[in-house]
């Protein structure tokens, strides 16, 4: 057996040598705990010019409306994990366009993915995390009850690409989080 490993794992918060910030470090083996941010992917859905809306039915945020996103899982494609989100939040169906933004949201640790998408049918329902799904027009959104600043940023960048498909994907606002 290999004396090295033979201790029961004990970290300390250092600077290991060839990084730049201090991190969790095994004292027994030299592994090092790196936190990193977590990835969120989801996309603003549409059916023909109505955009596809979840009122969520956990915290954070209970009862505000969102679009379908969460975090992206272990081995998961990000294409892959939006359609799953819009399944698992409003049982929807979608066909991915393209990349629609990429937020980035430091004060908790997240990157957003965002894509542009189609329903394939108008079949909705509420899944597990939300209490209610809506299709409804850009000018119709309960702007003052949306969940997050980025699902207000993704809906108004899906606003100005409307129509066209020679965009590059947007990021945080100037004034943004």
């Amino acid at each position: 057996m290999n004396k090295k490993y033979d201790k029961k794992p004990e970290f300390e918060r250092f600077v290991p040598d060839g990084d730049d910030r201090e991190r969790a470090v095994c004292t027994a083996c030299g592994f090092i705990d790196y936190q990193n941010p977590k990835i969120v992917v989801g996309s603003v859905a549409t059916w023909q010019d109505k955009i596809l809306l979840c009122r969520r039915a956990i915290e954070p945020r209970e009862g505000y409306w969102t679009l379908p996103a969460g975090y992206l899982e272990i081995g998961e494609d990000a294409e892959a994990g939006a359609i799953r989100e819009a399944y698992e939040e409003a049982t929807a169906r979608i066909k991915i366009d393209r990349l629609l933004a990429v937020y980035s949201v430091p004060r908790i640790s997240q990157v957003q993915l965002i894509y542009r998408a189609r329903l394939i049918s108008s079949d909705i329902a509420a899944g597990p995390e939300s209490s209610e799904v809506a299709l409804v027009n850009l000018d119709d959104a309960p702007w003052s009850d949306i969940a997050f600043p980025t699902v207000d940023w993704a809906l108004r960048h899906y606003d100005e690409t409307k129509g066209r498909s020679d965009f590059a994907p947007f990021s945080n606002p100037q004034d943004g989080i």
